[in-house]
């Protein structure tokens, strides 16, 4: 909602020294978000005034139409003289009034204005337009072209009121009123203590019988019909400056007076209006919900098909207005330039059901600033005041005259009333505000207080989100100021730390941030299509998805159960922008329905749940394991002085889950594997121990071509994911920290010959278990294949690290254990010592 200043003004008496900064902070103060403040017509210095155009040449010659005009600005120039200008706008005639920028002035922009020679001629100063002077779009297209009351040399600064301060804010869904003067004012006029002058007080006529027929087939969507009917409209008449500029301040573009008026109306009360051309009904007007097929043209020019849930406006030919989101074209009001133009008008003034309006605005994906504002809540007793306003304007701007009939359908309805302890705010904040401060500012948010130490609040009408002693206590609280609110920190109870899995994350996380990859945090939605582009088969279990009711996007309806989508799109889009060298991570949950899911009971709000309810909760859940991701593409070795550098490669994905895996102090195993959307022939299947037992804890490799084709990846990108819900029931105790021995470590170094299609880490195993537990550690530093060890083999050549805790180990010691491991792969894999 933008708010200009010298409107507010209106209503409240604010101090003439405060500026839009103070205002900004005592809104900010009282709960609002105050944005911006922007400071219209900054650096603008005049000579700017009023002129009336004498005569007009049109200058051949030149790619675009140019004019040489004389203009008379009065004795604003010194002289009194014809002022001679060219200007390159033909949206204005002889005898026009323009407003005209001076040699010596300044735009807003810090553009000097002085006289120039162009086109041949020298043009002593500006005829100016909207954009020109900062004013926004008013719908012209070109040259202002004022009304022609308006006197030679008038300061055009003060009569285009282009100088002001305009609030911008930011109206949370539960401070509907806000979208209105009105509300602002009223929450200025609390924040500084003083009175409000309330537009919505005004002489209302009773309802009578001689009004435009309505008939409410929906009260539930429909609680409130008003409609008055103006006749006589003069055609010709304009809206006046000052209605067009405080509408173009407030963001709205000005169109022709029936519509300014309304829109004008709504800023300033909040209540939405739509004004019908009476001509162009055909018969009552009714509100009811749509039939199935039914078609509607909106003002955008649209053809809707309607939904049996949206609410409409009709006549006897059918819908003729979306009813509180936008009208039809067969009933708008005719522009001042068309050959038929409006002189008779129906005004509506509704009250529309909150969800209902919300529903159709997102079904139609037709925004409104009425949607806006009936979806957060509209004042429903402001109609009748809101009509009359409108009237008011018409009678007085357009020369028309107001009809006695007044049309007022209402559904029966009650005040809300909250019953609330006088001392419940003071127990909500930890401060003793007392009865009589909670009283006085509940008061001032317009509710009736009655009672002693047991208070019956009755809500105003604008306030549909005070329903409950809580929304009462956060009036109080906000209005005595947050800032005044105690800083005290809870005392947690001894031994309320961390969980043991709680820790394991935190390691994990910065122990791949300590390796060089960078955290992304992406959405939990997927969709099927970009499971297809990972090439799942169609009987993958990470193709069984939760399909969300409301999605945000309708190509991601459901929750994701791998992490790699997101990733990768954020891989991409990284790389897409200049970031060739990539190593990111994200650890989460996935969404893995398990087929036993119950339905979800609906919880109690009037107590705590039972535990037996807070289970048959957690029973309808899918089960939600977290896991760790990486993905790489580039460099992963930068090249300089100390060297050539290197790409990502498989490996790297690998030693990713390893790192993870040594944060839990816990062995990973590494065996070929084939798992979409891996390269078949580079893909690495990783196992913990569980339970003695050999568990899948994840995959890692390079992505299959086709999944890089399919996503727009770089080339060999790699990627690595696994389940840290395994790893964490692979932990056996606490985290052993590493022991620093003080006797030397023994190394021996053996290549074993083994069959090409024998995995090494089948050899790895059967050298860990046969060296004993004098094996310290073993590394595998050199894969060989060539003639000398004859075709279908291979060597690896491992160094072996032998150490014992209490004393140094010997030659022959070392020789026997690893002689043993030796001969116990041999057994296992039939591997023979190279060269033997």
């Amino acid at each position: 909602m933008r708010v200009p200043l010298s409107w507010l003004r209106e209503y409240v008496d604010l101090p003439a020294t405060e500026t839009g900064r103070d205002v900004q902070a005592k809104l900010v103060a009282v709960g609002l978000e105050v944005e911006t403040v922007e400071q219209t017509g900054a650096g603008l210095k005049g000579p700017l005034v009023v002129g009336k155009v004498l005569t007009i040449e049109e200058l051949e010659g030149f790619k675009k139409p140019i004019r040489f005009c004389t203009v008379d600005v009065g004795a604003a120039n010194g002289t009194g003289e014809p002022q001679e200008i060219v200007c390159g706008a033909r949206n204005f005639a002889v005898g026009d009034k323009v407003v005209v920028v001076l040699p010596g002035a300044v735009l807003p922009g810090d553009f000097a204005i002085a006289s120039r020679k162009t086109y041949g001629k020298t043009s002593h100063g500006m005829i100016c337009s909207g954009d020109e002077l900062g004013m926004g779009d008013d719908g012209s297209g070109g040259i202002i072209v004022l009304p022609p009351e308006h006197e030679v040399g008038t300061d055009a600064i003060e009569l285009l009121q282009l100088v002001d301060e305009v609030l911008d804010i930011a109206v949370t869904p539960d401070r509907g009123y806000c979208l209105s003067m009105r509300g602002v004012a009223r929450e200025t006029a609390i924040a500084y203590g003083l009175p409000l002058r309330d537009p919505a007080l005004l002489d209302v006529p009773a309802p009578n019988a001689y009004g435009y027929p309505v008939q409410v087939a929906d009260p539930i969507g429909c609680s409130r019909f008003t409609a008055r009917t103006v006749v006589g409209l003069q055609p010709e008449a304009r809206s006046p400056i000052w209605l067009r500029r405080r509408l173009q301040k407030a963001g709205m573009r000005p169109i022709s007076l029936a519509v300014d008026v309304t829109n004008y109306v709504m800023l300033e009360l909040g209540q939405p209006l739509h004004a019908y051309d009476r001509t162009r009904i055909d018969g009552p007007i009714g509100v009811r919900r749509a039939e199935r097929g039914e078609k509607l043209t909106t003002l955008d020019g649209a053809v809707r098909v309607l939904d049996p849930a949206d609410l409409v406006i009709t006549d006897n030919r059918g819908p003729i207005g979306l009813a509180g989101v936008m009208g039809g074209a067969n009933t708008e009001i005719a522009d001042a330039e068309e050959d038929t133009r409006t002189t008779e008008v129906v005004i509506e003034a509704a009250h529309f059901d909150a969800i209902s309006i919300a529903r159709t605005a997102r079904r139609h994906k037709l925004a409104s600033e009425a949607s806006k504002r009936f979806e957060r809540g509209v004042d429903p007793q402001a109609a009748a005041a809101a009509a009359q306003r409108t009237v008011d304007l018409l009678v007085l701007l357009a020369g028309g005259t107001a009809e006695a009939g007044v049309t007022e359908v209402t559904a029966p309805s009650g005040p809300r009333t909250i019953t609330m302890a006088a001392d419940h705010p003071d127990k909500v904040a930890g401060v003793a505000y007392g009865r009589e401060t909670v009283v006085r500012r509940l008061q001032e948010v317009g509710c009736d207080v009655y009672g002693q130490d047991e208070l019956l609040v009755t809500a105003p009408s604008w306030r549909p989100d005070l329903n409950e002693p809580n929304d009462l206590a956060e009036e109080v609280i906000r209005l005595e100021g947050y800032e005044n609110l105690p800083s005290t920190l809870p005392t947690p109870p001894s031994g309320r730390g961390l969980t043991d899995r709680q820790r394991l994350h935190r390691r994990v996380g910065r122990a791949l941030a300590g390796a060089g990859y960078v955290e992304a945090l992406n959405y939990p939605f997927t969709g099927e299509a970009v499971l297809d582009q990972l090439g799942l088969a169609a009987d993958d279990a990470r193709r069984r998805t939760v399909r969300l009711v409301n999605p945000l996007s309708d190509e991601e309806p459901s929750l994701r159960t791998t992490l790699l989508p997101g990733l990768l799109g954020a891989l991409r889009r990284n790389d897409g922008r200049g970031s060739h060298d990539l190593a990111l991570f994200e650890t989460g949950l996935v969404f893995v329905p398990t087929g036993r899911e119950t339905k979800p009971v609906r919880l109690p709000v009037d107590r705590r749940p039972s535990d037996e309810e807070i289970a048959a909760l957690d029973a309808a859940l899918p089960r939600q394991p977290r896991r760790a991701a990486v993905v790489l593409a580039g460099a992963r070795e930068q090249a300089g002085w100390w060297g050539k550098g290197r790409p990502a490669d498989w490996a790297d994905s690998v030693e990713a889950a390893r790192t993870i895996a040594r944060e839990a102090g816990v062995d990973l195993t590494v065996r070929a594997g084939q798992h979409a959307p891996w390269h078949p022939g580079r893909c690495a299947a990783l196992y913990v121990s569980v339970n003695g037992e050999e568990t899948l804890f994840g995959h890692a490799g390079e992505l299959h071509p086709r999944v890089i084709k399919e996503l727009h990846l770089p080339e060999r990108t790699c990627a690595m994911e696994v389940e840290l819900d395994v790893l964490e029931q692979a932990v056996d105790g606490a985290l052993q920290a590493p022991r620093i021995s003080t006797f030397p470590v023994a190394t021996q170094d053996v290549a074993l010959v083994v069959a090409q299609d024998v995995p090494a880490a089948e050899v790895e195993q059967a050298l860990r278990e046969g060296a004993g537990e004098l094996l310290e550690s073993l590394r595998l530093f050199d894969v060989f294949t060539g003639e000398q060890i004859g075709g279908g083999h291979k060597s690896l050549a491992y160094a072996l690290r032998f150490r014992a805790a209490d004393r140094t180990l010997t030659v022959d010691e070392a020789t026997a254990a690893r002689d043993a491991a030796v001969a116990l792969v041999a057994e296992r894999t039939g591997a023979v010592l190279r060269g033997a």
